[in-house]
């Protein structure tokens, strides 16, 4: 595939987490490998409207994080966090985006540094399918230091993790195309609202039979 056709499909799925007013602020980026060896990927410009669709929106970079073309924009603050992502796994696209249900989440279980979900029919979107199957996303604290915080995500990211939560900062997903990294930052943000939702019916009506929620899981009986 071509640098014309990746930069097509990365501005593509932006506009989709944009359409869903996923990108307050500026807020968030979403990056696409170009090649695997050197490694090479475009990632949001800092600063950019999210929810307009320009020629200045992504740059290339390299496995540290430098451009490799001669530009005049600047890489996304947070670019190492993607850097970290390509170097520990085998992503080809890598969505970061701040939304009030992963903030909270991040912040309801972030003592206990992860949250896991079980039981749950949208944990197959990420390829499980046996009945008692269950998967977790490790949270890390919101480091000042982006050097700090890109370390800390690579510190937590293991073979079958597919996401890393920022305390009250936001999620960073992943998949091996853009499909797949938009899929599974889909079925996280449902897998948060549910919860949110569950949490809340279940202090409203003190009624357990709802659903049960222990050490950060959350599973339906």
């Amino acid at each position: 595939m071509s640098k014309q056709q990746r930069w097509n499909e990365l501005a593509d799925v932006k506009d989709e987490l944009a359409a869903r007013d996923w990108f307050p602020g500026t807020s968030g980026n979403v990056s696409i490998k170009v090649s695997e060896s050197p490694l090479a990927f475009y990632v949001s410009a800092s600063g950019k409207d999210k929810t307009k669709r320009t020629s200045e929106d992504f740059l290339l970079v390299d496995e540290n994080g430098r451009p490799v073309e001669e530009t005049h924009l600047k890489a996304s603050a947070e670019t190492g966090i993607h850097c970290e992502v390509y170097r520990l796994t085998d992503a080809g696209c890598c969505l970061h985006v701040h939304t009030v249900d992963n903030n909270l989440i991040s912040e309801l279980y972030g003592d206990e540094g992860e949250i896991t979900f079980q039981g749950q029919e949208l944990i197959k979107a990420f390829g499980i399918w046996e009945e008692d199957g269950s998967i977790s996303v490790p949270i890390v604290e919101n480091y000042a230091d982006l050097t700090r915080l890109s370390e800390a995500v690579g510190e937590v990211i293991k073979s079958d993790t597919k996401a890393v939560l920022i305390r009250n900062h936001g999620i960073t997903v992943w998949g091996k195309n853009a499909f797949e990294a938009k899929k599974h930052l889909e079925a996280f943000e449902f897998l948060f609202s549910y919860h949110i939702k569950l949490q809340t019916l279940s202090l409203l009506t003190k009624n357990k039979s709802i659903g049960g929620i222990k050490n950060g899981t959350t599973k339906i009986s």
